[in-house]
């Protein structure tokens, strides 16, 4: 298939930068013939060419467009059949365009809030390249280090001073101060992971135990603490933190630390081969892509039979009257 893959940005490091780099490699790998398309050029394109081969956009139509942000399919919607893919509710990149033909929800909050836009969705789960995202060294049966993949200073200090009262190794890693592209690399230094929505899943794809928390600029600091236990509920609302709102002081966040159970990374791993692999995600892109195709030429059909029954009745009444008078 002729696909185009669309993100607003590709200049900097970030989630939707990610998916987008993940996305239009697994494409490539599966034999598509795939192009990209960003408003904003710059270190992750660069990526897309020189690592991946991908080349910016060159044609007038595709078979498929899946589209990141509601300004690029506003963009490039006349060249195929789009579908927007929404990762979150707030930001107003992720709202849906009317000019998409279908949409995808990372998450039961987007889906739900999609529909009472009246754009109903299907759910697939962000998607992680697992051959890249996967355990190199097992975690230590006692806890001695903590990653934090926050995005502000303010959580990255609060974590820090924790680790340093519980005498924990405290590294992070501050995509605003010092974006690392090969972040599967720190992450397996360390034993446990502190973060949410695509950091969090990276981290449990490399088999490592997770505290969902952070402090967005978008949204006051809240988390969902250690999700072992609670992870489909926090998957709900992206492991975002926003599930269990919790506002942690010193005290309750310690207690997240102490629930550590070196155990639990076999779990994280085998989540991230049931939701997250981005081979699997892609299929189901595809076969929603069919299935609407498939509606849609059903609909047709349909369409054209009513219209030709009405036609064949009318000739058919025709013949009949003539046939009567002639008996007359």
């Amino acid at each position: 298939m002729e696909i185009l893959v669309t993100n607003h940005s590709l200049e900097t490091l970030g989630g939707s930068e990610t998916y987008c780099f993940t996305v239009l490699e697994a494409l490539k790998s599966l034999g598509h013939n795939v192009e990209y398309f960003t408003f904003k050029k710059g270190y992750i394109s660069s990526k897309i060419e020189n690592d991946l081969g991908i080349s910016f956009m060159s044609k007038s139509k595709y078979d498929l467009i899946l589209a990141n942000h509601n300004t690029t399919v506003d963009q490039v919607y006349k060249k195929g059949f789009t579908i927007q893919t929404c990762h979150g509710i707030y930001p107003s990149l992720e709202q849906p365009s009317l000019n998409a033909n279908a949409y995808v929800s990372i998450s039961q909050e987007v889906q739900d809030y999609l529909a009472k836009l009246g754009c109903p969705s299907i759910l697939i789960h962000n998607s992680i390249n697992l051959d890249r995202f996967k355990p190199i060294t097992p975690i230590n049966t006692k806890l001695k280090s903590i990653l934090s993949l926050c995005h502000s200073s303010d959580a990255n200090q609060f974590v820090k001073k924790i680790c340093e009262e519980l005498d924990i190794n405290y590294r992070q890693a501050f995509k605003y101060k010092n974006p690392t592209w090969h972040i599967e690399d720190e992450i397996n230094k360390v034993d446990m992971v502190v973060g949410l929505g695509r950091s969090a899943y990276e981290a449990m794809a490399c088999g490592r135990p997770v505290i969902v928390y952070d402090n967005r600029r978008y949204f006051e600091s809240c988390g969902d603490g250690y999700v072992k236990d609670i992870l489909g509920l926090s998957l709900k609302n992206n492991c975002s933190g926003r599930y269990s709102n919790i506002k942690f002081d010193s005290d309750s966040f310690k207690t997240e630390i102490e629930k550590y159970n070196s155990n639990d990374s076999f779990f994280f791993r085998k989540f991230a081969e049931k939701e997250l692999d981005v081979n699997k995600n892609i299929q189901k892109y595809f076969e929603y892509y069919n299935f609407i195709l498939g509606h849609k030429l059903k609909k047709n059909r349909e369409k054209k039979i009513r219209f030709l029954k009405k036609i064949i009745g009318k000739h058919l009444y025709k013949i009949l009257v003539n046939f009567h008078r002639s008996l007359k």
